[in-house]
């Protein structure tokens, strides 16, 4: 490593009972940094709670090795061990790479050069461009390819490969946004991308050559079921204003071109549906509290109507990409009427139930009414999007919420996207 007192580089490698590869790969970044890396550079070895010899062997190889040097974490999680290091490190470009060195070495060059120079504020590797060269088996291959695109379809995200461990972030940047990172498993990456992206900062992404490796100890579907907890929560966050991704923006997030393009449709299918869910699950607590102290047609309607409104407020912003205070009043008065079909949609089941069962009890109306709420539900998507907010729909316009993001809030190119996805786009160019 040059002898100078700035550091440039900080390689970080969490690790985790890698006791039987870890010398092998150190050495070999090692090397390979000694050779082919012209700005000053350290390894950081970040061992959380390593159970086996993993510790000592990293000790070991910070003494052997010059510009080598371990951390050690009381807790595990490659997450809270890349916060920890990445939040003391003084290096102007915070990069991780995964231990076992599956993305091939010759990609680290163009993963921090633009960091290095201000061009771009994240960068990472991708194994779904075309030009990408990847090895690995078809179960991971499908898990990795349905994941990404459920992401971006999901969360309106433009970059093609949220869990490729080979990234890297600006110093500033990463001051900013890793405060706002609440997981600290095999999340946290991905976490750290969508609010990037949210907050307006330019990513860069890299074809790499990878190769998986048959011993990895993940858990596909534990990690599959944490990382789809993890986008509900962000996406949930970020909706609800309570991720300040504004306040990232004003500080260093860098202002679009474009104003952010519509929803797709089946971007709005999905959100949608995820508010559909939420609010099916509030009216039946709703409706369970309220029948206890008034009839079940009054319960019936105070459930309705207050879910009605959240319902509206949520999928105003969430589903279909509307912000600022423009059209509020209108749009609530809107959805009151699709209200007013809902109820008796609902009411008119109500009927129909005592009708044919006088003596039906409140089990029997919950389960008649939450299977009417939820063709309500269908017929209120219908409504919202083709007359509520149609307009709005077609025509975005932004706040100074919606100038944060340099892509798209949310997805606004399914063609385009799903090529991404598939590998049939080159993806070289820079998000902005």
């Amino acid at each position: 490593m040059p002898d100078t007192d700035i550091l440039r580089l900080d390689i970080v490698v969490p690790v985790f009972d890698e006791v039987a590869t870890l010398e092998a790969s150190i050495t070999s970044l090692h090397d390979h940094l000694k050779r082919h890396v012209t700005e000053t550079w350290r390894i950081t070895v970040a061992d959380n709670a390593s159970t086996d010899g993993t510790s000592a062997l990293a000790d070991d190889l910070a003494r052997r090795l010059t510009g080598v040097t371990a951390v050690h974490l009381a807790e595990k999680g490659r997450g809270r061990a890349l916060k920890q290091v990445w939040a003391a490190s003084p290096a102007d470009v915070l990069v991780y790479l995964d231990e076992d060195l599956s993305t091939d070495l010759s990609a680290l060059g163009p993963l921090v050069a633009p960091l290095l120079s201000g061009h771009s504020d994240l960068a990472i590797g991708t194994r779904l461009s075309r030009s990408s060269r990847v090895v690995r088996g078809g179960k991971r291959e499908f898990v990795s390819r349905s994941y990404n695109f459920l992401l971006r379809r999901t969360m309106g995200v433009g970059f093609s490969d949220a869990q490729c461990g080979f990234k890297a972030i600006r110093r500033e940047a990463a001051a900013r946004l890793l405060p706002l990172v609440e997981d600290t498993g095999w999340f946290f990456d991905t976490e750290l991308l969508i609010l990037a992206e949210r907050s307006g900062l330019r990513i860069h992404e890299v074809p790499v050559v990878w190769i998986d490796d048959p011993d990895s100890s993940v858990d596909i579907v534990s990690t599959a079921a944490a990382d789809l907890r993890g986008m509900l929560r962000v996406g949930s966050g970020i909706a609800r204003g309570t991720i300040p991704v504004q306040a990232v923006y004003d500080a260093i997030g860098r202002r679009p071109f474009e104003p952010p393009a519509p929803p797709t449709f089946f971007s709005q299918v999905v959100r949608f549906g995820v508010v559909g869910v939420a609010s099916t699950a509030a009216y039946a607590l709703l409706y369970l509290v309220a029948q206890q102290v008034v009839p079940a047609q009054a319960a019936n309607s105070v459930s309705l109507l207050v879910t009605a409104v959240v319902n509206t407020a949520a999928n105003r912003r969430f589903t279909f990409g509307v912000r600022g205070a423009s059209g509020v009043a209108r749009h609530q008065l809107q959805g009151l009427m699709v209200f007013a079909l809902a109820w008796a949609l609902t009411s008119g089941s109500l009927v129909v139930l005592h009708a044919a069962a006088p003596a039906a009890g409140a089990q029997a109306e919950l389960l008649v009414l939450t299977a009417a709420n939820l063709v309500a539900t269908v017929l209120r998507f219908v409504l919202l999007r083709v007359w509520v907010f149609r307009s709005e729909a077609t025509h975005v316009t932004p706040g100074p919420a919606d100038e944060r993001v340099g892509v798209t809030d949310p997805v606004s190119d399914l063609t385009t996207r799903f090529a991404a996805v598939a590998g049939d786009d080159d993806v070289t160019a820079v998000r902005r």
